[in-house]
């Protein structure tokens, strides 16, 4: 079996759901540079979160419309 890269991996999952989308997804797919874990309060920042107004404004439309489109692929 052929080894699939990360980037070979996310060019096909950007292919397969522009569709879903009016406008040419722009995101850009380069090497990462340096990582830097962020402090102990952002992680989980949503589930610990889910309240706050960035979370009720901007995340949850996103996973409405995330789990409508992949209901059979979520577990």
């Amino acid at each position: 079996m052929q080894m699939i890269t990360e980037k070979k991996i996310a060019e096909n999952v950007l292919n397969d759901i522009a569709p879903l989308y009016d406008s040419p997804i722009v995101t850009e797919l380069s090497p990462m540079g340096v990582f830097y874990e962020a402090e102990d309060y952002h992680q989980d920042y949503y589930k610990n979160n889910s309240s706050q107004g960035y979370c009720q404004v901007v995340i949850n439309p996103k996973l409405t419309k995330l789990r409508k489109l992949y209901a059979t692929k979520i577990k």
